[in-house]
């Protein structure tokens, strides 16, 4: 006998329906928590307005996930966990995620930006360029290869720099890359400080010895004192 298969019901505002119960139920954190499958953390820093600040509340009871009757016996025992309430209409599915979405004006960058990337940070897999700038493998390989069709004008920028990405989503796969190439991306990030740091000090003291070995001659713009001191003994002689 083929065994049934168990759909879990999921809320369609997770965020929203605990404020909602925070501020309107005597549930625990903990509770709240299970019951709309965020952290015990992320629901007290909803509590507490450090996250979700102006978010306004969701009623499960009246959008029918949650039954009055239930609230009420999990508010009695706060070792119950609320059940979500079993609907005629079908759970809300995720859609699937898939390329990055990236605007008109903004496609014809594209392969400036895989050319930095590879060029600069080839820690970064081609998986994680797809998801970064929103491309395909066989662009990559393409612009790897220098068999683009557009290879002789492509000039390596920054895919955050050109809106493609931010710079955080950025940090997170180079990160990512570093550790998948058994590097640590602190070790590797205080390396690369202290490297910008020597090319600094090493061109601030160059710039400092070019100044002080040689100057501006004033010399030729001076006026001769000497010729000037004897024309003058020479007319007090003609007056005499």
């Amino acid at each position: 006998m083929a065994k049934a298969v168990q759909q879990t019901e999921t809320l369609l505002m997770p965020k929203a329906t605990s404020v909602w119960l925070i501020e309107n139920t005597a549930l625990t954190f903990k509770q709240i928590a299970d019951f709309t499958n965020i952290t015990e953390i992320e629901v007290e820093a909803l509590a507490n307005e450090e996250i979700g600040k102006g978010l306004v509340g969701r009623d499960p009871v009246e959008h029918g996930e949650l039954t009055k009757s239930e609230l009420e016996r999990c508010e009695a025992d706060f070792s119950a966990s609320l059940k979500i309430a079993k609907r005629s209409l079908p759970s809300v599915k995720a859609r699937a995620k898939g390329p990055r979405y990236t605007p008109v004006s903004k496609r014809g960058d594209k392969p400036d930006a895989i050319a930095y990337i590879i060029k600069n940070n080839a820690e970064i897999s081609d998986a994680q360029i797809c998801k970064l700038v929103g491309t395909t493998k066989p662009t990559i390989t393409s612009i790897r290869d220098r068999s683009h069709a557009n290879m002789a004008n492509l000039k390596p920028r920054h895919p955050a720099e050109l809106g493609l990405c931010t710079y955080q989503e950025f940090e997170i796969a180079y990160n990512k890359g570093l550790k998948a190439a058994g590097k640590d991306p602190e070790a590797v990030k205080a390396e690369l400080e202290a490297k910008q740091k020597a090319e600094l000090d090493a061109s601030q003291d160059t710039a400092s010895n070019s100044g002080s070995s040689g100057g501006f001659d004033f010399s030729n713009f001076m006026p001769d004192t000497s010729s000037s001191s004897t024309s003058d003994l020479r007319e007090e002689d003609v007056f005499k």
